[in-house]
């Protein structure tokens, strides 16, 4: 179990800074009712993540590994493809980069202040599982909890552990806001800022880094 753990923890962290769910949820702590949207924003989040999770453990069963012990190969190819695809994400989302100066942010953020706490519980579960980018980094944090060949139990526990983790960005403005109270406007404005600004670079960094590590584990299960 600790093995998958470890496996999990930084495809955790890149999914946990993705900035556009913790821009949404700052927008909508600027609305009224944003405390319960943000909430329930975060609940659609950990119900998507957990959700693909649990569909691909299912499917991998016990093809964890192979007759000698090892990763299955199967492991290795998602692996590797997943790592190509996110590398080849980074080079799309960096060409397609706004011009400096220009932080363009989706269209439907202007819309937040006309948001439900369904509608933000669907946007959640549809950044977390839909997504692109954390899809294919969800699907690399179960493929490696199957390549340990965890029991049920133990990859029960590493996926709660990833989906936990992933959380945590989104779940920030939530902590800002109730532990600042009225104080927390020019923190949540500030934060807002600096990553609209820097989005695309973050992404972008995130990927590669992800997209190289799976690479790597990729091949190496697949050569050994």
């Amino acid at each position: 179990m600790g093995e998958a753990i470890g496996a999990v923890l930084p495809l955790a962290v890149g999914v946990s800074l993705s900035p556009i769910p913790i821009i949404a949820v700052v927008l909508m702590l600027a609305t009224p009712g944003g405390r319960t949207n943000g909430i329930t924003f975060v609940l659609g989040w950990v119900v998507g993540l957990a959700v693909v999770g649990t569909i691909v453990l299912l499917v991998s069963g016990g093809a964890g590994a192979n007759d000698g012990g090892g990763p299955a190969p199967w492991v290795g190819i998602v692996k590797l493809v997943l790592g190509v695809g996110l590398v080849a994400l980074s080079v799309v989302q960096w060409r397609r980069r706004p011009r400096e100066g220009d932080a363009t942010l989706p269209a439907w953020m202007t819309t937040i202040d006309t948001f439900t706490p369904v509608k933000a519980a669907g946007l959640g579960l549809g950044l977390s599982a839909v997504n692109p980018k954390n899809l294919l980094i969800t699907v690399g944090a179960a493929a490696a909890i199957a390549q340990t060949g965890a029991g049920a139990g133990g990859a029960a526990v590493a996926l709660a552990v990833f989906v936990v983790l992933a959380t945590i960005g989104p779940a920030v403005p939530l902590i800002i806001d109730v532990a600042l109270g009225d104080r927390s406007a020019v923190a949540l404005t500030g934060l807002r800022g600096w990553m609209a600004a820097h989005n695309t670079a973050i992404m972008c960094v995130l990927l590669v880094l992800i997209g190289v590590k799976l690479i790597g584990d990729g091949v190496t299960v697949l050569t050994t």
